[in-house]
């Protein structure tokens, strides 16, 4: 190697680290901010948090594609691909709506080893709506993922229900969301890259939050307002935590992007359990050894999903 391509590939490998560790850091603080403002600073609007979130990822999509040009722009060329996007954007509300509901019951900590399980909805949607069938290896591959999570939640001495149906219900729409993108934009005109389908989500996703939040959660303004009186940091609070929803995802575009899908995957897999240490010494909730058991034999599971897929593709 040339002395001119050694500094060159140091170079693209510090960018390479330094996206993953924003990646890294805009998932877990997005994740652990979720909480604190859900469980521990009496801001409990789930719905109003993700109309903010939605809100930041619009105003920032629009800044880096237009603006600062990241990427270029992919414009809309028919009236049912517009639809389509819509619909992706209402099944992408109700799996982050899911996920900060059930971040007001359950610790950071069970709510990723659910969530650990959206390999298994995504096969199972796969299958259902395209008829789709993967090696025998790749879904046995599964079982442990599920039977991990049934083994953390009897070892969860935080476990609530509701919280788990929606944490679930969360996490089946994400699966179907990426399975529906998959079907819906999958013709050469219509695909778009990641940044634009946020650009074009998120607005619509707001327009749909924004009555839900004021019927659903009726003294939201007047709560936040009083909240904000009494508490000088939970404007900025809320700020970060919305700017940090959308690094996540640009991060996530990155990462794929100057990386691979199944890096992304096998990073996914650690970050989940990096978000699961870092909410227990930050929350100091109660876990057990059963729990820990089970979340380990999820993470496994999805670790040998992804390397059966990789084989028997």
């Amino acid at each position: 190697m040339s002395s001119t391509q050694q500094p060159s590939s140091k170079k693209q490998t510090l960018f390479i680290a330094s996206l993953i560790i924003l990646w890294y850091s805009s998932n877990i603080g997005v994740l652990l901010l979720n909480k604190y403002l859900l469980s521990n600073y009496g801001f409990k609007f789930p719905i109003f948090l993700t109309m903010c979130h939605m809100s930041a990822c619009a105003f920032f999509s629009y800044i880096s594609i237009v603006f600062i040009k990241l990427v270029p722009l992919q414009p809309i060329k028919s009236r049912p691909q517009f639809l389509k996007i819509a619909t992706l954007s209402v099944v992408f509300c109700c799996s982050v709506v899911g996920g900060n509901i059930s971040l007001r019951y359950l610790p950071v900590s069970f709510n990723q080893a659910v969530g650990a399980t959206t390999p298994f909805f995504t096969a199972l949607f796969a299958y259902l709506m395209t008829f789709k069938r993967e090696a025998w290896v790749t879904y046995a591959a599964l079982v442990p993922v599920v039977t991990g999570v049934v083994v953390a939640s009897g070892g969860e001495p935080g476990f609530h229900w509701f919280g788990f149906i929606m944490c679930i219900s969360a996490t089946a729409a994400r699966a179907f969301k990426s399975v529906l993108q998959g079907i819906l934009l999958s013709s050469e005109g219509e695909t778009l890259n990641s940044m634009n389908l946020l650009l074009y989500m998120s607005p619509i996703a707001v327009l749909v939050l924004v009555p839900t939040a004021l019927v659903m959660e009726p003294n939201v303004l007047e709560v936040i307002i009083s909240l904000g009186r009494q508490h000088r940091y939970m404007w900025l609070l809320l700020f970060i935590n919305s700017t940090l929803a959308y690094s996540a995802n640009l991060s996530n575009f990155l990462v794929t992007k100057h990386t691979s899908a199944l890096t992304l995957q096998v990073l996914g897999n650690a970050k989940g359990a990096v978000a699961v240490v870092i909410s227990i010494l930050l929350f100091r909730n109660p876990v057990t050894t059963v729990g820990i058991g089970g979340y380990m034999m999820t993470v496994l599971g999805v670790v040998a999903y992804g390397e059966a897929k990789r084989r028997f593709r």
